[in-house]
């Protein structure tokens, strides 16, 4: 069982990337979030994977923060998602945003995911919320609404509505307007991204 690789990016595309290991390559599926971080072509990666095996298959899918393993290992589990539809979710926001938007039962935002619609999501909450709240008490995490950093919360949210299909500069504006029209400072990522996706529908 592979729990970890660590060697040089052969090559990235839009579902994941070749790491070559020893004068191995190996096939790792990513989201699109660990996409956009693990370094460029050439340079050296760590990854944390999740090794799937079935009767016919079997397949790597990487990580490169723990948090985002350990919330697809708990994805997985919920009834209708498979590792392929649990690494399209990872795809649709940040780790984190999408934990909380589960901890707050935010069906919402869950089922603009792709490939989400509003049965999947309120199994996420039904499934999941328990175990995310535990999950964050283990590791430290915070999941108040109110907490992160205004620059840290704006680009967590940014990356989200990226994911979501909006361009760069259209979810800026967007949270923009979303930011000045609150009554609340400091909002966190989710807040971000609701009140940004209400900016988006006018």
């Amino acid at each position: 069982m592979i729990a970890l690789l660590q060697g040089i990016i052969h090559s990235k595309d839009e579902n994941g990337c070749i790491l070559l290991v020893n004068g191995v390559g190996y096939r790792v599926h990513l989201s699109g979030q660990t996409i956009r971080n693990i370094p460029a072509a050439g340079e050296h990666a760590e990854l944390l994977i999740y090794h799937h095996i079935t009767e016919n298959d079997q397949r790597l899918f990487g990580f490169a923060e723990p948090t985002e393993m350990q919330l697809f290992e708990r994805l997985i589990t919920v009834k209708g998602v498979g590792p392929k539809l649990g690494l399209t979710i990872l795809s649709g926001m940040p780790a984190i945003a999408l934990m909380e938007a589960i901890i707050s039962e935010d069906t919402g935002i869950l089922s603009s995911i792709s490939g989400i619609g509003k049965k999947t999501a309120e199994r996420m909450v039904l499934e999941l919320k328990d175990k995310l709240i535990n999950l964050g008490a283990g590791s430290g995490a915070s999941f108040s609404t109110r907490t992160g950093s205004a620059s840290g919360a704006h680009a967590e949210a940014l990356s989200a509505l990226e994911a979501l299909g909006f361009r760069r500069r259209e979810a800026e504006k967007a949270l923009t307007a979303a930011a000045a029209n609150s009554s609340v400072s400091g909002l966190s990522t989710q807040d971000l991204i609701k009140a940004a996706l209400a900016e988006l529908k006018r």
